[in-house]
């Protein structure tokens, strides 16, 4: 949980609270955003529900979602935080790039592409 917290600091966020001895349970926020975190909890990488069943490298895939990725992507880069994709704008109209936790989830950190002025003028007609 301790290197979840720094990882996230890493990325900009604080660590709103933690439970459990040592601790298991947590959330990490930015301004009104919050993501529970769980060290091998239900939805945890070595947890997993349907089968009842332990699970190797299986991790969470989670957007979020920024004004300049590649203000962030630069941050990242700073900061050390492992980015497994960089800056690229994609067909389904996302500017996104992925970085990498250390227990092994992706996030994918976007934002919305601007119309071109071509599908502004096929929307009003």
């Amino acid at each position: 949980m301790a290197r979840s917290f720094e990882w996230f600091e890493k990325l900009g966020w604080s660590k709103a609270w933690e439970w459990g001895e040592p601790p298991n349970f947590g959330s990490v926020c930015s301004g009104e955003y919050q993501i529970f975190l769980c060290h091998d909890c239900q939805g945890g990488r070595a947890y997993n529900a349907s089968e009842s069943r332990d699970v190797v490298d299986e991790g969470t895939w989670l957007s979020i979602w920024v004004e300049d990725v590649d203000q962030v992507y630069q941050e990242c880069l700073t900061r050390g935080i492992e980015v497994t994709f960089p800056p690229t704008d994609m067909p389904w109209n996302v500017r996104e790039m992925h970085v990498r936790h250390p227990d092994g989830h992706v996030f994918r950190i976007g934002k919305g592409l601007e119309d071109t002025e071509e599908e502004s003028t096929s929307v009003e007609r």
